[in-house]
């Protein structure tokens, strides 16, 4: 029982781990590998331990005391479905570009689209070709996450909401923003311009 009680004690240290972790502990308070998925189901079972997604788990402890910072939610994100980088409206609102509410953390990534509904929040996952996949950097915060530029954070809620400009001219740039009620003045002028010079670029190349 003390075995046990230890291992819980580690995972609560960690903010996600997998089953080979959880082994890895285990074995060194003697537990055997032959019963880690019971371990697992118990703990899954009690809530001591949430899944994330299929393998991947947090301790219930760990996510009760940061289920509220951005940053966690941020890196959670990154890892879930890897490699992605937060963007689109969530990183707006993070900028401070919308006032709209936002629910989930919205990431781009170069696998198919896909969404995961846990117990951490809601995260989903839009698809953008390997050629677009940067235009991001790496926030050192209490947990460190990879988010767009303002830029690109605006470009790519773009490129996903009309399947990758279909149809699209430039000059229908502005009106769209100006619906999306995203507050494009608030951009510094360095990333408006960067913004201008994406869409005519993908758009020359398309």
């Amino acid at each position: 029982m003390k075995s046990k009680k230890n291992l819980i004690e580690q995972l609560k240290s960690l903010p996600y781990f997998n089953k080979a972790t959880f082994c890895q502990l285990g074995n060194s308070y003697g537990l055997e590998n032959s019963t880690m998925d019971t371990y697992i189901s118990r703990y899954l079972k009690s809530k001591e331990i949430i899944q994330l997604k299929k393998g991947l788990y947090v301790s219930g402890d760990f996510l009760n005391k940061n289920k509220s910072d951005v940053s966690y939610s941020f890196y959670l994100a990154n890892i879930l479905r890897g490699p992605s980088y937060v963007s689109s409206w969530t990183a707006l609102q993070y900028y401070g570009l919308t006032t709209e509410s936002i629910y989930g953390v919205t990431s781009m990534t170069q696998k198919v689209t896909r969404k995961y509904e846990t117990k951490a929040g809601n995260f989903s996952y839009q698809s953008i070709q390997k050629e677009l996949f940067a235009d991001f950097s790496l926030i050192k915060d209490k947990f460190d996450f990879f988010i767009a530029s303002p830029s690109k954070a605006l470009f790519d809620l773009l490129y996903s909401r009309t399947k990758q400009f279909r149809g699209i001219t430039f000059e229908m740039i502005d009106p769209m923003v100006e619906d999306l009620r995203i507050d494009i003045d608030e951009m510094n002028k360095e990333e408006r311009e960067k913004f201008y010079q994406m869409i005519k670029k993908y758009l020359k190349h398309e």
